[in-house]
């Protein structure tokens, strides 16, 4: 009798360890990110140079002497992280820009954060320049020269936003931290919700090397490939208590600042492969500007 009940409790207990993890798993799938295409994004430009591939899971962009192209999120958000992976043009590239950033579209007010990709001559290391606009003012770029070959393969290009800091990743290695130091009287964009965009476009009048490298059109059509959309934040309009939640996961005490790891390897990226910041231009600025001296 007690060997009976026994088995039985122990065929009840599989079963239910058997269930839960099904309704996990089940959780975990019909909630799970990234999402398609077109589930988060519309097509803003030249609708024709933009294909979906494997069912919408991922796209290719092209640029031709005809028309470059670009596409938004249907929705806004306040705080969050946006990522996507990216697989750049390959070969001589020069001229071309492909850009992925959000923005508040407020024109004279806007808050905006960059990722743009300039493009190279064969050969030669491509460059990822970051931006950050608040409440109208940017001028802020830095430029990092990528430790490998993007248009080889797709890499993890990340936007993390929460009422501490902005900070850009690049297959989670930070390479950009804004910090929030409105105590210092310096605008921190937290009050207007962003777009998510990507375009991809000639600018051959500034892109590679200042614009002395021009776009080689023999090369076009030029491709850039994306995959694992994933948006996780405040959508506006939304439940207006969201962006001030402090519950929310990107709020909590282990991303209000970088850790250690994380910290060495920023400090790494800015050593060894950062070719540009505008903290330390003189000529554009005679006096740092203010933020430079925060930190991370």
């Amino acid at each position: 009798m007690i060997t009976t009940m026994f088995l039985q409790s122990l065929s009840l207990r599989k079963a239910g360890v058997f269930l839960f993890f099904y309704f996990l798993a089940f959780s975990l799938h019909v909630s799970a990110r990234p999402a398609t295409f077109l589930q988060d994004f519309r097509v803003t430009w030249s609708d024709s140079h933009i294909r979906q591939i494997d069912g919408g899971r991922s796209i290719q962009l092209v640029l031709d002497q005809y028309s470059g192209c670009g596409f938004a999120s249907k929705a806004k958000y306040l705080f969050g992280r946006v990522s996507m992976r990216i697989k750049l043009i390959p070969g001589d590239s020069a001229g071309t820009v492909t850009a992925f950033y959000m923005n508040s579209d407020t024109d004279a007010v806007r808050d905006e954060l960059d990722f743009e990709f300039l493009g190279n001559r064969t050969g030669q290391p491509y460059t990822v320049q970051t931006n950050v606009f608040a409440h109208g003012k940017g001028d802020r770029e830095q430029r990092v020269n990528l430790w490998f070959d993007p248009s080889a393969d797709y890499h993890l290009y990340t936007i993390f936003w929460n009422h501490q800091h902005i900070v850009f990743s690049v297959d989670d290695v930070p390479i950009r931290v804004y910090k929030n130091n409105e105590a210092r009287g310096i605008p921190f964009p937290k009050l207007q919700p962003m777009g998510v965009y990507s375009t991809l476009w000639e600018a051959d009048d500034w892109a590679t090397r200042g614009g002395l490298e021009k776009i080689n059109w023999s090369r076009a059509p030029f491709y850039a490939y994306y995959k694992d959309f994933d948006i996780e934040g405040c959508p506006v309009p939304g439940p207006a208590t969201c962006a001030s939640n402090r519950g929310n996961w990107w709020e909590g005490a282990t991303y209000q600042a970088l850790n250690a790891l994380e910290a060495r390897k920023y400090r790494w990226v800015r050593m060894n492969h950062m070719i540009y910041d505008y903290c330390t231009d003189k000529s554009r600025y005679p006096t740092t500007p203010p933020e430079c001296a925060a930190g991370i």
